[in-house]
């Protein structure tokens, strides 16, 4: 029950962050990754050529969400998680987003970028709860491919994203 109520109200204050930021989110497969990332369609963009600078503390709300999803990752490729591993994991997503989304002071058009990754990671966490109709491996992949946007778009200089 615990689980449920914290699962609500992280999807309102990321609607309302994003309202707030007004950011829209574009369709283009080919912005994350070779391969299928569930539904995770959005185009970031370099700023003039180089990655998007960050800070502290989104340096540490990605590496802890990357560490989840890297002591996850052998069974999450093996089908291998129960509804309530992914239920945790989802929840150490959301834990790393709130931090982010509370702590960083990124300038607005960094900020702007950085939402449509929150955005994917939110979503591929929602669908780990089972909260859609897809599969909670699709949420869990969806939040990889989040990660490698992450890795190809911000210079975050030791970041490696859970290899998938």
């Amino acid at each position: 029950m615990k689980i449920k109520a914290r699962q609500a109200a992280i999807p309102f204050a990321l609607t309302t962050a994003l309202l707030f930021c007004g950011v829209s989110l574009a369709a283009d497969n080919a912005a994350l990754h070779d391969h299928d990332h569930g539904d995770a369609s959005f185009e970031l963009q370099l700023d003039n050529g180089q990655k998007w600078a960050i800070d502290p503390p989104l340096r540490k709300a990605m590496n802890d969400i990357n560490g989840a999803m890297r002591s996850s990752l052998e069974a999450i490729h093996q089908d291998r998680l129960s509804d309530e591993d992914y239920a945790a994991l989802a929840n150490q997503v959301n834990d790393g987003v709130a931090y982010m989304v509370a702590n960083c002071e990124l300038p607005p058009d960094a900020d702007a970028q950085l939402h449509m990754v929150i955005a994917q990671l939110m979503a591929g966490s929602q669908k780990m709860t089972g909260d859609s109709d897809a599969s909670a491996r699709d949420g869990a992949v969806q939040v990889l491919g989040a990660l490698d946007a992450y890795a190809q778009y911000f210079d975050h200089a030791d970041f490696v994203p859970a290899a998938h």
